[in-house]
């Protein structure tokens, strides 16, 4: 996600939080296998917006492996084993919803906001992708995302007046070597190098239900999501202890 995009999705979620009645209906779990969850209710109007963070952005990368967490946010609107190619997009579109993902240096999200009846569909594609998605990864899909990616940064940096004063900053800021020291985006020559078995990894690693945090909010029946939520990920085993940041 581009800087102005971020700034203005804070804008817009500070000026909602004001109009909000912030005692309304919001707890927070962790299930025994690690995933956090947070259940915010408010049946002002008939939409659920469900968010999936992982806590993995380029504070995770080392030298040479740059901007492998925004590449994954590309490659996981791919397909899964449950959801073909393209899918995911088509079906939150034909609910008349909306959806995006973005990283930055501490994590990744991916979020959808559809209408309320929608939200067991989204549960279950959110869960197919964190559990059933990297044995579809092809070298092909992979090379695709790589000029995706490419082409974003030449678009967003490269031939933007100002596009590198961020990475700029960032090498003057924080010492050699230091995750915060490049940008998201990373490396192109790090991205070039990327093989199959490295984003395997990569979402081995960081993608498993343990290092995951999942948000539903808006007009929803609240038991049965906590059953949702059961039957779609908590078959997940957690993928191994998280290092923390």
């Amino acid at each position: 996600m581009k800087n102005y995009k971020k700034i203005f999705a804070l804008s817009a979620l500070a000026l909602a939080l004001q109009g909000c009645n912030l005692t309304s209906d919001t707890n927070s779990a962790t299930k025994s296998n690690g995933l956090e969850v947070v259940f915010h209710l408010d049946k002002s109007d008939p939409v659920v917006a469900v968010a999936i963070q992982y806590h993995v952005g380029s504070n995770r990368e080392k030298v040479g492996r740059t901007g492998f967490a925004h590449f994954f946010e590309h490659m996981l609107f791919q397909d899964s084993e449950n959801v073909g190619a393209g899918n995911f997009i088509k079906n939150i579109g034909a609910m008349g919803g909306s959806l995006n993902g973005g990283t930055w240096q501490d994590g990744t999200i991916y979020y959808e906001i559809v209408p309320s009846d929608g939200l067991e569909k989204v549960l279950w594609m959110e869960s197919d992708r964190m559990g059933y998605f990297i044995n579809t990864v092809t070298k092909e899909g992979l090379e695709n995302e790589k000029q995706v990616v490419k082409n974003e940064k030449r678009q967003s940096v490269d031939n933007r007046p100002y596009g590198h004063v961020n990475g700029v900053m960032l090498k003057a800021m924080y010492p050699e070597g230091h995750p915060y020291s490049w940008s998201v985006i990373g490396s192109l020559q790090d991205l070039q190098d990327a093989t199959l078995q490295d984003v395997r990894d990569f979402y081995n690693q960081w993608y498993g239900v343990n290092n995951a945090t999942l948000v539903v909010a808006g007009d929803f029946n609240k038991a049965q999501a906590k059953a949702w939520v059961e039957q779609y990920f908590g078959e997940f085993d957690p993928r191994g202890d998280v290092t923390p940041m």
